[in-house]
């Protein structure tokens, strides 16, 4: 059975509780330490969602939501301090917050969607993530989207493993993949 993956813009009236009831999960808060009393997650979820270099995301599975996403330009972010980056590179942030969503198998098609959409900005050559250096799982789940590891990188609220994707190397992936799912 196929399920339709969207994402619409996170909206701050609508998702500031749904995002912070997300943050408070015991599968969450290593490793995004947004576990925090109520008016101080609001305050970081609006400065968060009115940052202009970066665009919140609600992630859908048939309509229903079950993970957040941060997609970001690489540019005003602290980042771009840890590698030669170009001026269109973007970042991705991700979290499945439902748990019943946990276990089966939607976050590489989720990743993979995003960065699909990210790729859409036609100057864009690179889209580049930092998952913490212990989240052996979302490394594992980059690597099968395409993304390849640079280098540990600190940051003030973890150790970051860098990886890049890079627009050929994603759509060469995509195109195998098209052909062994014509295959079988």
């Amino acid at each position: 059975m196929s399920r339709r993956i969207t994402f619409r813009k996170a909206d701050y009236e609508k998702d500031v509780s749904l995002v912070y009831r997300w943050m408070q999960e015991e599968h969450v808060i290593p490793f995004w330490h947004l576990d925090m009393p109520f008016p101080k997650f609001e305050a970081h979820f609006h400065k968060a969602i009115t940052d202009p270099h970066q665009t919140l995301y609600i992630g859908c599975i048939d309509g229903v939501p079950m993970s957040y996403w941060e997609s970001y330009w690489v540019k005003g972010d602290i980042i771009e301090h840890h590698y030669d980056n170009a001026p269109y590179d973007q970042g991705v942030h991700l979290l499945i917050g439902e748990k019943a969503y946990l276990g089966k198998g939607l976050a590489l098609p989720l990743l993979e969607a995003m960065v699909r959409q990210q790729f859409e900005a036609p100057e864009t050559e690179k889209v580049i993530a930092e998952p913490d250096i212990r989240n052996e799982k979302m490394i594992h789940i980059f690597e099968k989207a395409g993304f390849r590891p640079v280098k540990p990188v600190t940051l003030p609220d973890k150790t970051g493993l860098l990886m890049f994707c890079d627009r050929k190397r994603f759509f060469e992936k995509e195109k195998r993949h098209e052909l062994n799912m014509q295959t079988k």
